[in-house]
């Protein structure tokens, strides 16, 4: 097993001088360096060892209660206890007030340490979030605190048995009973729905307050904790899964569960969103993690394995042979290029200023860097061959890990499709507007980028007129992701041009074989 080291350079490098996080107003380059240093010391140290330990053990389901893998209790106590929890929450209720872009890279490096305890305990900062902009002053103060102390760990429960992506066929119905509200439904592939770690946990739950013909109109959104509960909320199974063995995927039961309503009745899905939309970029990063520590494993057994003989008689390694070379060179591209699309999206959200922007390049980011990180640890398997396809190197973990990136959180169809639909015509198209003018700004007159360009308003001017743009939909997604990485790599170069590497790279990428004909 090759130990996890976090690319803290290779981050710093892309929020300082490829994503110009400089702009915002709050950012500080020292604490910046030095908060994402410390947590990489953490993840390294105590979080990364118990990686493959939690996957060969899993979660266990006894007596109605989950039992997490050992060790697991003890690092999530030493994150709490760091602060982490709070990272961005404000000092007020007892966080830290940083921003969420200094969160991003501490969840990449958490993601790339241990992926399941990430998934565990990332939802606080969405739940915070949701907390502050539509919860009461009081339900502010009851769970507030006690997420940033770590006594509390957060869930989304949306999915249904029979409710996936249409959000509008959720079954599990909240009732007003007196002064509370009563739920009663299921439902499934609930991360953390269930775990040992933390005193309490707080669902946020999407359920029915109206009628079943109004859709989604007729959501609401609704806390529900596990210690208030008791017996009226049950965990009736946790899911057996490709991977993430050591994160419980629960089903769960609710019976006249009490209930507190949160924002506006009928308002659910709106005060959800919240919590979606900052679930896809933290999904995003999931597969940069994994795209980084795919090429990491890669890159150091290949340059210390001894594999035939150069051309002048002497050994060659591994990374000497031009087809392995291939396949190194493109997951460093992908790990470089896909952390590059997500940071130019997350400084664009923390500015404020082209909200429509930021809308148009969240599925963007969400689709191409979970594929990427499937794509680079695929590779890392064939690099590393009879080795790869062990568990001994971890790689088939990354593999298996990374695997459901492309599909939770909107399956990557969705997020092709809401690209070209909704992408290119809410609004008037600003969104579409606004990335175009962002190509420019990344791609300058890169003649590779500004002709891919052309290609692609050329094909957004047929979508938005057509009867049924889903027919074209993937293609057009995978074009417009492929073009804000190669404008992203033209940023990179630009940023970098003393590294060789790099110098190499960017005519790799440009030149690459587009995954659509155009």
């Amino acid at each position: 097993m090759i130990p996890f080291s976090a690319p803290v350079d290779d981050i710093l490098f892309s929020l300082r001088d490829v994503a110009r996080a400089d702009r915002l107003p709050d950012w500080d380059e020292a604490l910046a360096s030095e908060i994402i240093g410390h947590f990489a010391d953490f993840a390294e140290g105590v979080i990364a060892p118990i990686n493959a330990t939690g996957d060969a053990e899993g979660c266990r389901l006894e007596d109605g209660r989950v039992k997490m893998p050992e060790g697991f209790a003890d690092a999530f106590r030493q994150l709490a206890d760091g602060g982490w929890q709070g990272l961005t929450a404000p000092e007020d209720f007892g966080g830290m007030g940083l921003s969420p872009v200094i969160a991003s890279a501490v969840s990449e490096i958490f993601s790339g340490a241990n992926h399941a305890l990430q998934m565990v305990s990332s939802l606080v900062p969405a739940a915070v979030e949701t907390l502050l902009r539509f919860g009461t002053e009081k339900q502010q103060q009851d769970w507030i605190p006690s997420m940033i102390s770590g006594e509390t760990l957060s869930t989304m429960c949306l999915t249904e048995p029979g409710a996936g992506s249409d959000l509008g066929r959720i079954r599990t119905t909240g009732r007003r009973d007196g002064e509370v509200w009563r739920l009663n439904g299921e439902k499934i592939f609930i991360s953390g729905g269930d775990q040992d770690i933390s005193d309490n946990i707080l669902h946020l739950v999407l359920a029915r307050t109206g009628a079943a013909e109004d859709g989604v109109k007729g959501l609401s959104l609704f806390l529900c904790d596990k210690n208030s509960a008791g017996d009226a909320l049950k965990i009736t199974r946790i899911e057996e899964k490709l991977g993430l063995h050591a994160s419980p995927t629960c089903q769960m039961a609710f019976d006249d569960t009490p209930a507190e309503l949160i924002g506006v009745e009928g308002e659910g899905l709106k005060a959800m969103f919240t919590v979606m939309n900052h679930a896809r970029i933290d999904v995003s990063l999931q597969g940069v993690a994994h795209a980084a520590r795919a090429s990491a494993i890669a890159t150091a057994y290949a340059g210390e394995r001894q594999q035939g003989r150069k051309a002048d008689g002497n050994p060659a390694m591994l990374s000497d042979h031009a087809d392995v070379r291939r396949m190194l060179d493109e997951q460093r591209a992908l790990a470089l290029g896909a952390r590059a699309m997500c940071h130019v999206a997350l400084v664009e959200m923390a500015l404020g200023d082209r909200p429509a922007l930021v809308d148009f390049l969240t599925p963007v980011c969400k689709l191409f860097a979970s594929e990427a990180g499937i794509r680079a640890a695929d590779l890392g398997i064939q690099v590393l061959g009879g080795y790869g396809y062990l568990t001994e190197y971890g790689l088939s973990q990354v593999w298996r890990d990374a695997r459901i990136t492309a599909i939770y959180e909107g399956a990557n169809g969705i997020h092709a499709l809401t690209t070209a639909t909704r992408g290119l015509r809410f609004a008037g198209g600003a969104g579409a507007d606004a990335f175009a003018v962002l190509i420019g700004e990344l791609g300058g007159d890169e003649a590779d980028v500004t002709s891919l360009l052309s290609a692609w308003q050329d094909w957004r001017a047929r979508l938005v007129v057509a009867g049924d743009p889903s027919q074209e939909a993937h293609d057009f997604a995978l074009l417009t992701a492929n073009l804000f990485y190669r404008a992203a790599w033209c940023r990179i170069a630009a940023a970098a041009p003393e590294d060789a590497a790099v110098s190499t790279l960017k005519p790799r990428v440009l030149a690459a074989p587009l995954p659509v004909r155009l």
